[in-house]
């Protein structure tokens, strides 16, 4: 349920916010590897790779003895045609399209050009996750391991943009996209970081529903439907304690929006009361206006996991809060003038 591995949000200065989207792919702020590679194409065969297209040299130091020329030429070739059976590897999967979480050596890039591959180096393990779940490539770790079935052919379009000074790379179009990129844009860093805070809650709420669909009529109706179902208990204490604690919330909204609380409540009060139709009566403050309305007509809901949390957080604290509360007292009582009752000093201590 880990939402931002896979909705990436990406921040480019300039252009209006208006100008954010959604993509379906992912883009990446990356450009090709050589300029004679193809910046854009259509329904890409995408192959992801975590290994380096150079010549790996050795671990520690590695000591040559070098007789004649022959030799050193020799080592040059064993360096070559490494380079180019692993690029023979990929090129027989017939990709047009390599991303590799490592280095490519201009060698390499030569047999890929030549081929019409572009490839693209030093992926991030996060890109390259998301990459494979938008095109359902499956991510390779040895150039002999390809095979037909790790291509990914699910993206519609490859195409590298130029957007302010930079090049950002673009997989998009994808028919099933596992993973996908929010473009923010905005006039500065400050105006984008805000925007992203608040996308990062609504992407929490949207969360919070998949994980548990149920919603709660908002604006304050439900805690007035709680307070008026707390109340009709009457007994006395506890309760009517409570029920004057959840009023604070759509109190709290007519007093935001400037209204008459006094009045505002009293009527929302009045419309809870005298509720009997079927369910739970909606009614609740409008936070813009400050009227009554039905929520239902109004569609405010609220995610039920929400609720749940606020409530258990809120009664927890009050408990937490009233043990404090009794200890500091118990203390209080034995500190000054001690009674020498044992059955008083009991009930102090209680």
């Amino acid at each position: 349920h880990n939402v931002y591995s896979y909705a990436k949000v990406e921040k480019i200065p300039g252009g209006a916010i208006e100008d954010s989207c959604v993509l379906k792919g992912v883009m990446l702020n990356k450009d090709v590897t050589h300029p004679k590679m193809r910046r854009y194409i259509e329904n890409p065969r995408i192959v992801l790779l975590d290994c380096s297209l150079e010549y790996k040299k050795g671990e520690s130091q590695t000591n040559v003895e070098i007789i004649g020329e022959q030799d050193f030429t020799r080592m040059l070739q064993i360096e070559e045609e490494f380079v180019q059976r692993v690029c023979a590897d990929i090129i027989a999967v017939k990709p047009d399209l390599v991303f590799t979480e490592k280095g490519v050596s201009d060698l390499a890039q030569h047999y890929l050009l030549k081929a019409g591959i572009t490839a693209i180096r030093r992926l991030r393990k996060t890109d390259n996750l998301r990459i494979a779940r938008a095109c359902g490539a499956t991510i390779v770790n040895r150039t002999e391991e390809l095979t037909e079935k790790d291509v990914g052919t699910g993206a519609g379009l490859f195409e590298i943009k130029k957007i302010g000074d930079e090049y950002f790379t673009f997989v998009t179009q994808c028919k099933d996209p596992k993973a996908c990129t929010i473009l923010l844009r905005g006039a500065s860093k400050d105006i984008l970081n805000e925007t992203e805070r608040n996308l990062q809650d609504a992407l929490h709420v949207a969360r919070n529903l998949v994980l548990e669909p149920r919603l709660v009529a908002g604006g304050g109706a439900v805690e007035m439907a709680a307070s008026q179902l707390l109340t009709r208990k009457q007994v006395k204490g506890p309760y009517t304690a409570v029920a004057r604690a959840l009023e604070i919330i759509p109190r709290t909204l007519a007093q935001n929006c400037g209204a008459n609380t006094i009045r505002a409540l009293t009527a929302l009060r009045a419309k809870h009361a005298s509720h009997t139709g079927d369910g739970v009566c909606a009614w609740g403050i409008d936070g813009e206006s400050g009227e009554i309305v039905d929520m239902n007509e109004k569609n405010i809901w609220e995610p039920l996991a929400v609720k749940l949390q606020t409530y258990k957080t809120a009664v927890e604290t009050a408990i937490l809060l009233l043990r404090i509360d009794d200890i500091v007292s118990g203390s209080k009582k034995r500190g000054g003038n001690e009674p020498t009752n044992p059955a008083a000093m009991a009930q102090g201590q209680e």
